[in-house]
């Protein structure tokens, strides 16, 4: 039977254990893990993992259903397109800074978008205090259309009232 790759994602209350008890499941049903992202977020816990399997993706949902109810969570499993070492390296790291408002994060993402960023992984905040939010924003990304155009982008943006920095990212091979 072929390996399939699968998307298996987790989102509930955190608590102690959980990666510990859903990746047991996981290795005790003969998946291997690829790429997962995990984080915490207002006091919820996410997940998402790939998955490599030789079953369906019910079969893979039943394996972990078990874990996942006595946590508290809902899971959802997806086929997808995979294998392992397909990640990509980010070459851009760009942080924002903003009076919290309706519509930040779409409005610099997409400008930065139209500038060629390809984002490979965003997280957000808010600071400041009740009466003055800061929105904070955290990419890391590619510069589809190189580095200038980025920057140029951030430029119009921050004469829209936010303040952002750009910083290449020199990745080490070999």
């Amino acid at each position: 039977m072929s390996e399939h790759w699968y998307m298996l994602t987790l989102v509930g209350r955190d608590r102690p254990g959980i990666v510990a008890r859903i990746t047991r499941a996981l290795y005790e049903g003969g998946c291997h893990l690829g790429e997962t992202s995990m984080m915490r977020l207002g006091g919820n816990f996410t997940v998402m993992m790939m998955v490599q399997y030789a079953g369906t993706a019910k079969a893979l949902e039943q394996l972990v259903a078990g874990e996942a109810d006595s946590l508290g969570l809902k899971l959802h499993v997806d086929r997808v397109e995979g294998g392992r070492q397909q990640a990509v390296e980010p070459d851009v790291r760009i942080t924002v800074y903003g009076a919290d408002r309706p519509g930040i994060v779409a409005h610099v993402t997409g400008a930065l978008a139209d500038a060629g960023l390809d984002i490979l992984d965003l997280i957000s905040d808010i600071g400041g205090s009740e009466e003055a939010p800061i929105y904070i924003l955290h990419l890391e990304g590619r510069a589809l259309q190189g580095i200038p155009a980025l920057a140029s982008a951030l430029e119009i943006v921050k004469g829209e009232g936010v303040d952002a920095q750009l910083t290449p990212i020199e990745t080490m091979v070999g």
